[in-house]
């Protein structure tokens, strides 16, 4: 117990012994533990954005519907070179006649949908006129539950509203305050593209980075859009089960009636992409993980000249102070107080700029987060791994200086001018 407690008694004298030597020698501290500052910042600057990019896009992506899938022609995400996209190139478009048959052919899945895209102009009501960045989308009455979307006022789209091609329309929550500044939209009429529709509805406001468009888009009836602008590209199918037992059977049962619906051969792979939240999170993972560990790589080779660094400084500093050991020396200090002693000044140098380093990362994250329009987040982890690192670059690069200090003659050191 009394070895443990003179150990670290010890250990707490080097530390304010390190601190001294530290704050004697500014300019060169400040110039040593530079390389260490900006290892660690960035790692620490592009772990907190991504943290905060990856946490809001895996909370956005989560607007998909928990127990919904995407069928598509294209992959979100793809890895396998500009070749690869040949291949998708000669798949056949999914239209709206194979979404019809599989409606009828998927009865595990609480519901068949699809939204679509179809034009981008400017929106008008009899008050005000809009900007020219108004999409216009076509949807099914199943596509508000797949994609979460919420009807804050009126109502949705109905299958007769589909299936009688009328002119009705919901608008995004911005829109609407855009072009109906008076009173409310309900009941009006918005003229789009040359074409009048009756409004039902006034969707709930998003207002995030990757929703900011459902603010200020049309919703119209699939039929209605593809009456007006005819379709000459592949849809994308919304498929919703009913729960998240049934998720993996209701997939599997969609799958095989979409090939049978394409008339694939039982050996032919599928010739579409099926898409869901988690899969399409594992994809952005992967790219983070792929830009983290690059990062990581670069700023650890920084580190490690900045030990190098640490190491040059250290043995300036035991030349500099050879008469100093060889007094503490005399007076009974050991080889091992004066290791820890120039351990100890190595370590503090390095936590000094590892600390200054993770504030400004963590500044710097957050700031890059603020301009994205996503919430700000400390990355915990990384501040630990990160001054962990800071304590090991310390001791490793401080180990041959302290051991050649702990190893001077204390004779010739009193002797040393």
């Amino acid at each position: 117990m009394k070895k443990q407690i003179r150990f670290f008694s010890e250990v707490q004298e080097s530390i304010l012994m390190a601190f001294r030597a530290v704050v004697s020698n500014k300019l060169r501290s400040i110039l040593t533990l530079l390389g260490i500052l900006v290892g660690v910042f960035s790692i620490i600057l592009v772990m907190t954005a991504m943290r905060a990019l990856q946490s809001y896009v895996e909370n956005e992506l989560s607007g998909l519907g928990a127990n919904t899938a995407q069928i598509k022609k294209w992959p979100s995400i793809n890895f396998d070179g500009p070749s690869s996209w040949q291949k998708y190139a000669r798949r056949t478009d999914l239209d709206y006649n194979q979404f019809k048959k599989l409606r009828e052919r998927a009865t595990l899945a609480k519901g068949v949908s699809i939204i679509e895209g179809f034009r981008t102009d400017e929106a008008s009501s009899r008050f005000e006129t809009s900007n020219p960045n108004i999409n216009l989308q076509g949807v099914t009455a199943q596509t508000f539950s797949a994609r979460n979307i919420v009807v804050e006022d009126g109502r949705a789209i109905t299958e007769t509203d589909v299936e009688s091609r009328r002119n009705v329309c919901l608008l995004g929550y911005e829109l609407a305050k855009k072009i109906f500044p008076y009173t409310s939209a309900l009941g009006e009429t918005v003229r789009f593209d040359s074409i009048n529709y009756l409004v039902i509805g006034i969707l709930e406001k998003k207002g995030s980075l990757f929703d900011a468009g459902s603010d200020n888009m049309i919703l119209v009836p699939l039929t209605t859009a593809m009456n007006y602008y005819g379709h000459r590209r592949s849809m994308n199918f919304l498929i919703e089960a009913a729960d998240r037992a049934s998720y993996e059977d209701t997939i599997e049962q969609v799958r095989g009636a979409l090939r049978s619906i394409r008339r694939l051969k039982p050996a032919e792979e599928d010739d579409f992409e099926i898409e869901s939240n988690d899969s399409l999170i594992q994809q952005f993972q992967s790219v983070t993980l792929s830009i983290r560990i690059g990062i990581t790589v670069v700023s650890s080779i920084a580190l490690v000249a900045a030990g190098i660094g640490i190491m040059n400084i250290m043995l300036v500093s035991v030349t500099e102070r050879t008469r100093e050991i060889g007094v503490r020396r005399a007076i009974g200090a050991k080889k091992r107080n004066i290791m820890i002693q120039f351990i100890m000044e190595a370590v503090v140098l390095c936590q000094m700029g590892g600390i200054a380093g993770v504030i400004l990362g963590v500044l710097g994250g957050n700031i890059a987060a603020k301009c994205l329009s996503v919430p700000m987040t400390v990355p915990v982890d990384w501040v630990v791994i990160g001054l962990v690192i800071c304590s090991a670059v310390g001791i490793i690069f401080g180990s041959y200086p302290a051991w050649k200090a702990a190893n001077l003659d204390p004779i010739e050191s009193l002797r040393h001018e």
